[in-house]
């Protein structure tokens, strides 16, 4: 029995129960891969279900607004998703009245849909003949045939995706898509892999190499940067507080937050009682400045690491731009914000 072979009759024998696997509908099966991307299943789940059910087609997606979508995707990260998702669906609506495109080349026009999403939509839907290339494949793949060429290198990803494409099956290129996707998730994972029990232990060159461990080879990710964060809740003689929108491109674009001083490190209060009066960035007079976290919450980014404080300040006089919380907990937030508001307030 060949590869894709082997692989299709591990997946049915062991594939997840999963809600999208049941349909052949586009708008499903796109939903669920944009939000698995960078997502793992078990934390996606959640946020497909609320979706399918808050937006049952894509007209109803498209005629939401950013500010819902935003806040139903709250805590998924990546929040450019969420944009391109709204942006994908009213283009699907008005250009395409409602139908999805059904060939690969074509959904890799709509925003958002890169080559692996094209070619997840295109075999799953369509049955198109068109091999998907996710972390879980190239690791796979890497393994059993024993490539050492770096899986982030344009090098790499030529030689993978000409290898993926050799060893799909024609005849049922939906069923070896998942199949090699699943098996990589739950059988062949990154660390510590069961070979004993695998289905291709017997013709698989990592682990005759004793290589398993060493494969698929991927360059150091960028460093980090580290950001300082102190956050001000600053809220006024009706107990009413000021929250900001943002709107620089960059992290959690389009988010709401507390009024931000971003600093070169970390800050105690005489510190920050000092900048906050330089910057003349409170509207009435302190009466009280509260440090609500002695130590700094730590939040990680792809790239980025945010040390992170909130500081709790009463002033005197009434600010017109200042909300109830009633109104602020409908406002979607980074998740980091939005689980302080949650636990304290």
């Amino acid at each position: 029995m060949d590869f894709s072979k082997k692989l299709i009759a591990w997946y049915l024998e062991n594939k997840r129960d999963l809600p999208w696997r049941n349909t052949t509908h586009p708008y499903p099966v796109w939903l669920s891969e944009i939000i698995l991307q960078q997502t793992r299943v078990a934390q996606g789940l959640p946020y497909f279900e609320s979706f399918l059910n808050t937006f049952p087609t894509v007209f109803d997606l498209a005629e939401a607004s950013e500010e819902e979508i935003l806040k139903l995707w709250q805590g998924l990260g990546y929040y450019s998703r969420a944009r391109n998702l709204h942006q994908t669906a009213k283009t699907i609506a008005i250009q395409y009245n409602g139908e999805f495109p059904k060939t690969y080349k074509e959904l890799l026009q709509l925003k958002g849909v890169g080559s692996y999403t094209a070619a997840a939509i295109a075999s799953f839907c369509y049955e198109e003949p068109v091999a998907v290339l996710d972390g879980n494949v190239f690791r796979v793949l890497s393994r059993y045939y024993g490539i050492a060429t770096d899986i982030s290198s344009p090098k790499g990803k030529t030689e993978f995706t000409a290898l993926a494409n050799e060893v799909m099956s024609r005849q049922h290129p939906s069923q070896y898509n998942q199949a090699i996707m699943e098996f990589g998730a739950l059988q062949c994972v990154p660390k510590n892999p069961d070979c004993m029990v695998c289905v291709l232990k017997d013709s698989c060159a990592a682990l005759q190499h004793k290589k398993v461990n060493e494969l698929p080879v991927k360059s150091k990710k960028i460093k980090q940067t580290n950001r300082y964060f102190n956050y001000l809740i600053v809220e006024d003689e009706h107990q009413n507080i000021v929250i900001q929108k943002r709107t620089q491109k960059g992290i959690w674009y389009n988010l709401y937050e507390f009024p931000l001083i971003e600093t070169e490190g970390e800050m105690d209060l005489k510190e920050l009682s000092n900048l906050i009066e330089k910057e003349s960035v409170v509207e009435h007079s302190i009466l009280e400045i509260i440090e609500m976290n002695d130590e700094s919450i730590i939040h990680l980014l792809s790239h980025q690491k945010l040390f992170i404080k909130f500081w709790w300040i009463k002033t005197g006089g009434k600010n017109t731009a200042a909300l109830s919380w009633e109104e602020i907990k409908k406002r979607p937030f980074p998740i980091v914000v939005y689980n302080f508001i949650e636990k304290y307030f």
